[in-house]
């Protein structure tokens, strides 16, 4: 879209209110426009298919299916990209083509932290306040758990419970503490958590070391409580948190100097079983681009480490998809897998040469967007919704499709209505980053919207990108002028969101038909 047809369509102007609050006047409309005007426009869930009408109240389900309210399982990995998703066939064909794939998945704080804190609390990392790893505002000790999805969900009548990894930091001070909420807890001690054997796991306030790859023993422990819960009456909520493919375990033959990069550890059955795959060939490899997040220079032995590298984190990945297609069987000869829905993603997204980088917490695409897909009563199959879905979105449509209630006051929206529908809607969505090693200030801030990623680093730099035009990200668009229309209105849109709470972030009175 052009800078003309962007302010054209999106209006010229941004209001904001005297509080410093809301809103995109020119993104704002009634409601949903054309023939499938069928979504609804609160926060919280508004009358639209399979919803009430009513805040809090659970979902009407389609024709044929089940009243009694659905189950919910979620499970999410560390670390893992967009482009990593065609090599897990366990969870394609079980869940992707049987559910939607959120193509638009997106972490607003591309790192560990802020993303799960956001998923238990459906807020932006601004507002629950664990904005990074460790010190000022990092990791566990900066997280208020008293709160969250679990106890929203526990009132509602749910069973819930959690196994893997929790926050950065969980244990270290107290092994066997259980954070409210949780019906059962089987979370990883850290620093155990890391090593992918041996990892010392707190059992219900029961510390227990599990000799087995951590990946199969989150397999068994997920594949249990689904056994266990068929002959229960409650409905219930199970999040598997795995550590793949994140980096860790023990130093193998094979893999490259740690100064170079560091890797993560298959199981055994799966070491070099990708022994031929090669790296992406996204337009943004080895490139630096001229932003401020790109590497300069990529030398030759670095690229073939991190070609080692993503070998490594690919066959990581198979063990949790055994672990999907264990816990779909599961389900099945249980009875209850059409009664449930099974929500699949990564707490951010990751870089594996792309702008001559390895990692995450910049704004590119590769570290924003993340895989992102469901199955479950009403959702659509085998269809690819364009609809941005948040991290925070997901606390909220979990608690909406339990009829639970949020204890906090929420920035996410419930987008169980959208994933239905075949409507797309371009949004707004606020993104930031905190310093790695503690701090409340952001490093940057900015808006995605559509194809447009702008982002005003902590210095006053501003970087505006047409991913429509340029879908690697090469080129900064600010300081050229046929551009200038659309960085006025991206640039207000930051100011007006990026200390947003509650309503006054945006909802969906600012999502616009495709």
């Amino acid at each position: 879209m052009t800078p003309s047809r962007f302010a054209k369509k999106a209006g010229a102007a941004v209001a904001v209110t005297a509080a410093g609050a809301l809103a995109v006047t020119g993104l704002a409309h009634a409601g949903p426009i054309g023939p499938e005007a069928d979504v609804p426009g609160s926060r919280t869930g508004a009358a639209g298919p399979g919803t009430s009408g009513a805040r809090g109240d659970r979902p009407v389900p389609p024709d044929g299916a089940t009243t009694t309210r659905p189950n919910i399982l979620m499970f999410t990995v560390d670390d893992m990209t967009v482009g990593d998703l065609p090599h897990m066939p366990k969870l394609n064909r079980l869940v992707v083509d049987r559910g939607v794939r959120l193509s638009q998945g997106t972490a607003p704080t591309p790192i560990c932290v802020p993303a799960r804190a956001s998923l238990l609390t459906g807020q932006y990392a601004h507002n629950h306040g664990a904005v990074t790893i460790s010190g000022a505002g990092g990791g566990f000790e900066a997280f208020r758990d008293d709160d969250t999805l679990p106890v929203w969900l526990r009132r509602a009548g749910y069973e819930t419970y959690f196994s893997g990894k929790y926050l950065n930091g969980y244990g270290m001070r107290d092994r066997r503490y259980v954070p409210p909420g949780w019906t059962g807890w089987r979370g990883s001690i850290d620093l155990s958590t890391y090593g992918f054997r041996n990892t010392r796991y707190n059992v219900d306030g029961r510390v227990v070391t599990e000799p087995a790859h951590n990946s199969d023993v989150l397999n068994g422990y997920t594949t249990e409580v689904i056994g266990d819960r068929a002959r229960s009456r409650k409905p219930w909520f199970l999040w598997t948190n795995f550590v793949a493919p994140h980096h860790g375990g023990r130093h193998e033959s094979d893999d490259p100097p740690g100064s170079l990069v560091k890797t993560t550890m298959p199981a055994t059955r799966d070491r070099n079983t990708f022994r031929h795959l090669g790296l992406p060939r996204d337009p943004e490899m080895w490139t630096d681009g001229g932003s401020p997040w790109a590497s300069k220079k990529a030398p030759r032995r670095f690229r073939a480490a991190v070609r080692e590298a993503h070998q490594q984190r690919i066959e990581s990945l198979q063990s949790v998809d055994d672990a999907v297609g264990a816990a779909v069987a599961k389900l099945r000869r249980s009875g209850q897998l059409r009664n449930t829905y099974i929500i699949f993603t990564s707490d951010n997204g990751y870089l594996v040469g792309h702008h001559n980088r390895v990692g995450k917490l910049v704004p590119f695409d590769r570290s924003v967007r993340i895989p992102m897909v469901v199955r479950g009563p009403g959702i659509p199959q085998g269809r690819t919704v364009a609809t941005p879905t948040t991290n925070p979105d997901l606390a909220v449509t979990i608690a909406a499709i339990a009829g639970a209630r949020p204890g906090r006051t929420v920035d996410g929206v419930d987008m169980l209505p959208y994933w239905r529908s075949r409507t797309g809607y371009d949004r707004v969505v606020p993104i930031a980053a905190y310093p790695l090693r503690g701090g409340r200030t952001a490093s940057y801030s900015g808006i995605r919207y559509g194809a447009w990623t702008y982002v005003r680093t902590k210095r006053g730099k501003e970087v505006l990108f047409d991913r429509a035009r340029d879908p690697g990200e090469l080129r900064n668009r600010a300081r050229q002028p046929r551009y200038a229309a659309t960085l006025r209105m991206l640039r207000a849109m930051d100011r007006a969101y990026r200390d947003c709470a509650g309503s006054s972030c945006p909802g969906t009175e600012t999502f616009v038909p495709r």
